[in-house]
């Protein structure tokens, strides 16, 4: 059997390893040179109700990812607004750990391969054409293309293409598989036919902050600086993809992490005011290269999908990650390609799909985004373990707990120990 991967994000090594552990043939295409994709500027896990649903992973069987994320986290459980027991991975080495996993299992990366074009037959995929005319059939596939991109939807709906780590300019744009396979996308909005949503953060240079700032940054992995009254911009708020940073204390400071780089939690900041703050005056951006004006527009290729992760009209493609829902983080991605990698292999050998419980948090936000994503107000909000509407539904049903003798009981309990550890083929 083979399952073919189409993008090399979080959610698409997830999948990957999945159908491999399962028994599959599996083959990642990546359209740039590196995996991870927005992994490689995240580095933030474990905070808020990630913890619970990273340990839930663990005891599923798909803690893979969650066990090289922590293998190579900077600073663990720290607090900075919003947030609690934070860890952060170092960004600049966490591709290179994962891309050796992969390999490791055995898995094929085709990298610098942009998909095209799809051939159909009937409601079947049959196979993908890539940019350079090569034709590839598999049994199934599963679209991890992300939301962002191409170039003409950042100049649209944002402030420009700010040569983010995607990198469109370089590697080409993101083709929906699921649109050229004839079905219709979702969008996210941010308000009535405003769409998409800016990235979360930026990137700064180390080595152009003050000294007190970096042995501040790298013994406590944080630090929160006061904007200039004049400078507090409240609006910038309702434009952010992270709603769990959509708190007023991310408009009236300056909030950095050490995730080897310095993360500045903001979709983007404007240099010449960024350099009026104390230990920032000869501050650079390291992502988005433009990251004083503008960053990447995400969620305006969402594919409808089932709560296995299967693409509603097409008989053998899955999504997973941002591609699923409009979903944010590591962990999200995470969790729906863990399932969508387990389930395309399920799907074609005839057996019944995985519906991950709504009695775990993995299960209830990939079933709960589902249904929310129907209506506009749903279309408007962003899902995630982390904060805003989910995290708060996580805490009202008792789903939020750093007990992990807890978390295992209750994934024993319902049978479902090291699912994703069972050979299947």
């Amino acid at each position: 059997m083979k399952i073919v991967i189409i993008g090399g994000g979080w959610s698409g090594c997830g999948a990957a390893i999945a159908a491999r552990k399962a028994g599959a043939e599996v083959e990642i295409i990546e359209k740039t040179d590196l995996l991870l994709g927005l992994g490689n500027v995240g580095g933030i896990m474990r905070n808020n109700g990630r913890y619970t649903a990273a340990e839930e992973l663990l005891a599923l069987g798909a803690g893979d990812l969650i066990k090289i994320t922590d293998a190579n986290t900077l600073h663990k459980n720290i607090d900075f607004p919003g947030h609690k027991h934070a860890s952060l991975y170092n960004v600049n080495r966490i591709e290179p750990a994962v891309r050796n996993y992969i390999v490791g299992l055995g898995i094929n990366l085709r990298m610098v391969s942009r998909v095209v074009d799809v051939e159909m037959d009937g409601t079947k995929l049959k196979g993908i054409y890539l940019y350079n005319g090569e034709y590839i059939e598999a049994d199934a596939f599963i679209e991890t293309t992300g939301s962002t991109g191409p170039m003409g939807n950042c100049l649209r709906y944002g402030n420009g293409c700010s040569m983010c780590v995607l990198r469109c300019p370089a590697f080409g744009p993101r083709i929906s598989i699921s649109y050229r396979c004839g079905i219709d996308d979702i969008k996210g909005e941010r308000q009535e036919d405003v769409f998409g949503a800016f990235s979360g953060s930026c990137k700064l240079e180390k080595d152009t902050l003050s000294p007190e700032i970096v042995k501040q940054l790298e013994e406590t992995g944080v630090v929160v600086l006061k904007v200039p009254p004049e400078d507090v911009n409240t609006d910038k708020l309702k434009q952010k993809v992270c709603q769990q940073y959509a708190l007023r204390e991310f408009a009236e400071n300056i909030v950095l992490l050490d995730t080897g780089h310095a993360k500045l939690m903001t979709s983007y900041y404007p240099l010449d005011k960024l350099r009026k703050i104390e230990g920032l005056e000869d501050a650079k951006f390291v992502d988005p290269y433009a990251g004083g004006k503008g960053n990447s527009i995400r969620y305006l290729s969402v594919a409808p999908r089932s709560n296995q992760m299967k693409v509603i009209g097409v008989d053998n493609l899955f999504c997973a990650g941002e591609k699923s829902g409009l979903f944010v983080g590591h962990t999200e991605a995470m969790t729906t390609g863990f399932l969508a990698g387990h389930n395309a292999v399920r799907s074609q050998l005839g057996m019944p799909m995985l519906t991950l419980p709504r009695n775990l948090a993995t299960g209830d936000l990939i079933a709960y985004a589902n249904e929310k994503v129907e209506t506009i107000e749903g279309r408007r909000n962003r899902y995630t373990f982390a904060g805003a509407e989910f995290f708060n539904r996580m805490k009202e049903r008792g789903l939020y707990t750093l007990d992990i003798d807890e978390i295992k009981a209750r994934v024993s309990k319902l049978s479902l120990d090291n699912i994703f550890d069972q050979k299947l083929v």
